[in-house]
């Protein structure tokens, strides 16, 4: 379908230190692209670039044909961009139904709201299920399924995933991956980072692994997972 995010000789870092290397990456419209790497490959400074957290010294950074470079944040999230923290980001005392709505912030039309909300409702069952309970009171898992379902509060046309399955259990992963997959099934471009490789890329239609911020393979993700590389290089203890 074309490409929806475009990253183009991107050089960036942190204090003088570029982490990023002139990256060319492509998100293509309606994939999951999944990003692996060891520590430190910059995985997550991509992320950052993209959400206008963090400059790029060099480069060009496309949206539906459109810079973002020089962008904030809270622009970026106009432009349709949201982003899912590797840490849990929901207020622990207020509500699931109080968090969820906090998604829709940006938005002045509450008529629009209601139906947002109702269809997050339909897709993620456990907003409705639980709705009155405050957010501490549940699972790790499920705090994540209510983050993403926070996220479509603002019908992004690009979700932005770090790390989802940092710290869950087997199962509880399985469940979120199954979330994701359900997520892209509706239509949703799903940009994801993912530090248990094999579960990312056997979930991703796009595979990229990184290295010393640099793309060292691209290509389908079935493609990236069987190429020994990987399982040299990266994999290790998360397969």
């Amino acid at each position: 379908m074309g490409a929806l995010l475009e990253l183009e000789g991107v050089t960036a870092g942190y204090g003088g230190g570029d982490i990023l290397h002139e990256l060319d990456l492509a998100v293509e419209e309606g994939a999951i692209t999944c990003i692996v790497g060891p520590n430190g490959a910059g995985k997550s400074t991509i992320l950052r670039v993209v959400s206008g957290l963090l400059r790029p010294r060099l480069g060009r950074i496309h949206f539906r044909g459109a810079s973002l470079v020089g962008l904030s944040p809270h622009a970026i999230l106009r432009r349709g961009i949201v982003q899912v923290p590797q840490e849990r980001s929901l207020f622990p005392t207020m509500s699931v139904w109080e968090n969820v709505r906090l998604g829709a912030y940006t938005v002045n039309d509450r008529a629009l709201v209601e139906r947002r909300l109702q269809a997050v409702c339909d897709t993620f069952p456990i907003v409705r299920s639980r709705r009155h309970e405050p957010a501490a009171s549940l699972s790790g898992g499920q705090q994540k399924i209510v983050e993403f379902a926070r996220a479509l509060m603002l019908d992004p046309a690009l979700v932005v995933l770090d790390e989802p399955s940092m710290g869950l259990d087997p199962k509880t992963r399985t469940a979120v991956f199954d979330t994701i997959r359900a997520m892209n099934r509706a239509g949703r471009t799903i940009l994801l980072v993912e530090q248990n490789a094999r579960s990312g890329l056997g979930l991703a239609s796009h595979g990229v692994v990184m290295e010393s911020g640099r793309v060292r393979l691209d290509g389908s993700g079935s493609a990236v997972l069987s190429n020994p590389e990987i399982g040299r290089l990266f994999l290790g203890a998360t397969a």
